[in-house]
């Protein structure tokens, strides 16, 4: 099975006599959340897409030593001067790819060990690249860390040992040995690709470590359009000051989550009844609570403005994260797309059509899947 790229590309060679992969690669895309978030967090539903449009890619070769190459670009160490690194920094931050790659094969090798599954002695070389913006609520980080783990289920053979149901939160452990702040959505979406369901009720999560998920048929989406900024806002820093609220018990964020989460129940309907005017009325439900529980000066003035931008030319619109981008929907149909191009290029942001992605899972991976999930 191989949608769009997305499974692993495999160059044989012989060695002692037997078949073994020389290379593996694997593609990660996108994320947008259509319905739901930031509910993941506080055991709530969402609904999430991949997309073609973005995407990270990682690449594994056998080697006689165990390397982890920087990117060149996103791991720059090398500076044409005192002021270009200064802006580098400004722009892109302290990090690069490499302690994502770095942690996953932490994380991976700990959990095997944890539960008993071999992993042989031989060494390779991780390199990886990746299109995905920075900083706009895409989940590129967690895109970099899921194609690494699909490179290391590969070269070990341990894919049919590790449930796909599990995978997420192993995605999500090594982002959080880095500080990242996030919850299981993205990194689901990322795992099953295509068109998902997530329920993250409390007594599934606490009782088997995962969700229900379910896999939507792609063609039951109308035709969206991803907005985003050239210079976007910090997305890690959106959810702190709600997430102490609701762990000290602040009804009106425990009310108002508990709305948000039931959007994407009744966006699933939606969705299954082709009902896209409630469709769009809910996308703009979730964006409006969004913003009563975090407030303007969090979501940010750039990232309200591109949400507003759409809605003043009739469309639905909601954040795909946390901020950076905007997923919108024209429920008039082109004429309504002609005008969010033009009031996006007027505004400065760029807007292109959504390409989703199908189903990323193979039959091994399908097979490892429980019975809830399948």
């Amino acid at each position: 099975m191989e949608p769009n790229g997305s499974s692993p590309s495999l160059t044989k060679i012989e060695r002692n006599g037997s078949s073994a992969p020389a290379i593996i690669e694997h593609k990660a895309f996108a994320r947008i959340g259509l319905l739901g978030n930031p509910s993941d967090v506080y055991y709530g539903r969402t609904i999430s897409l991949n997309i073609e449009n973005f995407w990270a890619s990682v690449r594994l070769e056998p080697s006689s030593d165990l390397l982890i190459r920087p990117h060149p670009t996103h791991d720059l160490v090398k500076f044409a001067s005192l002021d270009h690194l200064v802006n580098r920094l400004k722009n892109e931050g302290y990090y690069g790819g490499v302690r994502l790659l770095m942690a996953t094969c932490k994380v991976f090798t700990n959990y095997c060990k944890e539960q008993g599954i071999h992993l042989h002695n031989n060494n390779f070389s991780l390199s990886y690249d990746t299109n995905i913006p920075r900083q706009t609520g895409l989940s590129g980080s967690s895109a970099i860390v899921c194609a690494t783990f699909s490179c290391l289920l590969d070269f070990y053979k341990v894919r049919d040992n590790i449930a796909v149901e599990i995978r997420p939160q192993l995605i999500l452990n090594a982002e959080k040995e880095l500080g990242i702040v996030a919850g299981l959505q993205d990194r689901v979406a990322q795992v099953y690709g295509g068109l998902l369901y997530m329920d993250f009720n409390k007594e599934s999560m606490e009782k088997y470590g995962h969700g229900n998920y379910t896999q939507l048929d792609t063609g039951l989406l109308p035709p969206l359009h991803l907005i985003y900024a050239e210079n976007p806002s910090d997305s890690g820093k959106v959810h702190s000051a709600v997430r102490q609220r609701w762990l000290d018990g602040d009804t009106f964020i425990i009310s108002s989550m508990e709305e948000v989460a039931s959007l994407a129940l009744q966006g699933k309907r939606a969705l299954l009844e082709k009902d896209y005017a409630k469709l769009a009325t809910l996308m703009n439900q979730n964006f409006d609570l969004r913003r009563q529980m975090f407030g303007d000066a969090s979501l940010g003035a750039l990232n309200i403005e591109m949400v507003e931008v759409a809605r003043r030319a009739g469309a639905a619109a909601k954040f795909t994260g946390s901020g950076g981008a905007v997923v919108a929907f024209c429920p008039e149909g082109q004429s309504q797309v002609e005008v969010l191009n033009n009031a996006c290029k007027k505004a400065g942001f760029a807007i292109e059509p959504v390409r989703v992605v199908p189903s990323l899972l193979n039959e091994i991976d399908i097979r490892t899947q429980s019975s809830g999930n399948a």
